[in-house]
């Protein structure tokens, strides 16, 4: 039995471009992240992957990722999730701003903490530990079952949420895993054993 997962950051957005917090907020895909997510289903048709099921956030550039990938592996069709748990980590009152004008407004070491430690929210958001507590109950409750039953499993998601899911797939620890960097449009694929440890990973990285 295969037990596929399949874990895609979304392409660049508009706001990755100009370097802003983005968190709960909706940007689209430049026309780099548009060529990212389509590279990324390249990769994996080039792997013979193929999906039973996707899950995404309730945010545009990570739906958009998530469909392209599935139209360059001709799955347009697919089932597909949508849901808030997979979101993006929740920036608050720095959401929005150059990441630039944040370090000469609360200065660097301050942004650094921010951006990351595990268990400081910004002002008025989220850390990525509470990014963590609402991950891992939907992962366990909807997105785990599919993949040890057989089913293989897209998820196309943000650099935070799917920390949440690197680290207890990885068993990293929450002082190894605020430095792991995803890029965006980079499948991470995954093969789970019967006790849902990982068989292999795979990393399929832009040529």
């Amino acid at each position: 039995m295969e037990r596929l997962l399949v874990l895609a950051r979304h392409g660049q957005s508009e706001w990755n471009l100009k370097n802003l917090f983005t968190g709960w907020k909706d940007p689209g895909l430049t026309e780099l992240g548009v060529e990212e997510a389509r590279a990324a289903g390249r990769r994996l048709k080039a792997k013979g992957v193929q999906f039973d099921v996707a899950f995404t956030s309730d945010l545009t550039r990570a739906q958009r990722t998530c469909a392209l990938i599935l139209e360059e592996l001709g799955q347009s069709g697919l089932p597909t999730h949508a849901d808030a748990a997979l979101n993006e980590r929740d920036y608050g009152d720095l959401s929005g701003l150059n990441k630039d004008d944040a370090r000469a407004k609360w200065g660097e070491e301050q942004v650094h903490v921010w951006r990351r430690s595990y268990d400081v929210p910004p002002p008025g958001g989220e850390s990525l530990k509470d990014t963590v507590a609402r991950v891992l109950p939907y992962t366990m409750r909807e997105i785990l079952p599919r993949v040890m039953r057989g089913e293989r499993v897209l998820v196309a998601a943000h650099g935070n949420s799917l920390r949440a899911l690197v680290m207890v797939l990885d068993g990293l620890t929450t002082e190894t895993i605020p430095g792991l960097e995803l890029h965006t449009g980079v499948p991470l694929v995954y093969r789970l054993k019967d006790d849902t440890t990982v068989a292999s990973k795979e990393v399929l990285d832009r040529d």
